[in-house]
C-alpha cells in the first residue's frame, strides 16, 4: 500500500503552485474517524499515483486550520488551479472522495 507523505504547510501551498490538483489530507492521531479515512486515503493514493497527495496532523499546521477555517478532522482540501475546490468532512465512500477528487 502506498504511503502518503507528510506535509508542512509551505509544501502544500507548493503543490498549489507547482500542480494543477493536489490534496492534502489533515487529521488528528487520537481521532478515530480519523483512522478510518487515514484507511481510505491509503487506497485513493494508490489508486490515483499521479496525484500529489499530502497529510498532517492538524496540530501541528495549526494556522493552517484558523486560515482555511478547519471546523473538524479528518478533512480533506482539494486544489485545482491554485483554488480549494472541496473541503470535505464526511468521508463517505471511496467513490465518494474519488467523484470530488475528479
Amino acid at each position: 500500500m502506498t504511503n502518503i507523505e507528510n506535509w508542512t504547510r509551505e509544501q502544500w501551498e507548493m503543490s498549489k503552485l507547482d500542480f494543477p490538483e493536489s490534496i492534502y489530507y489533515l487529521y488528528t492521531p487520537m481521532c478515530g474517524t480519523c483512522a478510518v479515512a487515514s484507511k481510505m486515503m491509503e487506497v485513493i493514493a494508490a489508486m490515483k499515483p499521479n496525484l500529489p497527495i499530502g497529510k498532517a496532523d492538524l496540530n501541528y499546521v495549526e494556522d493552517l486550520a484558523v486560515d482555511y477555517e478547519i471546523e473538524s478532522v479528518p478533512c480533506l482540501l482539494i486544489q485545482k488551479s491554485g483554488e480549494v475546490v472541496h473541503k470535505i468532512y464526511a468521508f463517505q465512500s471511496i467513490p465518494h472522495l474519488l467523484e470530488k477528487i475528479g
